[in-house]
């Protein structure tokens, strides 16, 4: 069952139009342990539950794309008894994502899937599967990604196109990178939500981001509510964007 009546919000003051992608960098979950006295891992695990709430009440107030920035290209530096929380903290999303999530979601793994064990592999590509028929909203979870290596993966994938002949150099547009990205379909980032007090895009969908606008909080992800994303929704509503004109 919802959380709440579609539209029907916390602070009951969300605007009309709300963005067509939101993305939200979850940051902050080591040092809400920490400040807590607690393990990292167990930081992680908060957040997860965090990520399921924020979820739902995307889905509960009508947000059509949303994007998480999971697990980075880079995070795989952090501490062994880190990542495996983490690892753990994948396969039980997948296999629980279907009771928490009601039908017509679509789901979408960003990133490089091949890093990652091969039972876990099979499990994000079937659920990428079973769901793609699915509209009423998309979820992407960006999990082994850096903005930089998809770009340098498209690049690679139109390369190959030229040499074999498929196309010439000058075919090669803005449009054309964007059809060999990850997010292939997917509308641009409208919102980057980013809690924890950092100020920075960490490559993060770099190139869908070209024009977004940001909101940055010091909540730490755990914390994050979904009074503090009315905040952002509305914040976002009173910007005037411009995308280069006047």
């Amino acid at each position: 069952m919802a959380l709440f009546g579609k539209k029907e919000t916390i602070s009951n003051a969300l605007p009309e139009n709300l963005p067509k992608h939101v993305g939200f960098i979850m940051d902050g979950n080591g040092r809400w342990a920490k400040k807590r006295g607690l393990p990292r891992p167990f930081g992680h695990k908060e957040g997860a539950k965090n990520f399921k709430k924020i979820v739902r009440y995307c889905k509960d107030i009508g947000l059509q794309n949303i994007s998480f920035y999971a697990f980075s290209t880079e995070n795989w530096q952090r501490p062994d008894d880190e990542i495996h929380t983490i690892m753990d903290l994948f396969r039980e999303y997948i296999v629980d994502v279907r009771n928490f999530l009601s039908e017509n979601t679509r789901m979408i793994f960003l990133g490089d899937k091949s890093a990652f064990d091969e039972d876990l592999q099979e499990k994000m590509i079937k659920l990428e599967e079973d769901t793609a028929h699915y509209t009423e909203m998309t979820l992407m979870m960006a999990v082994n990604y850096g903005g930089r290596d998809e770009i340098a993966h498209a690049a690679r994938i139109l390369a190959k196109k030229a040499v074999n002949g498929e196309i010439h150099p000058e075919d090669i547009t803005e449009q054309s990178i964007s059809n060999e990205l990850y997010t292939k379909g997917i509308p641009d980032v409208d919102l980057v939500i980013r809690p924890s007090g950092e100020l920075r895009l960490s490559n993060y969908l770099i190139w869908q981001c070209a024009y977004a606008e940001y909101y940055f909080t010091d909540i730490l992800w755990p914390d994050f509510s979904p009074a503090e994303l009315d905040k952002a929704l509305i914040d976002f509503d009173n910007r005037h964007r411009r995308f280069g004109g006047v």
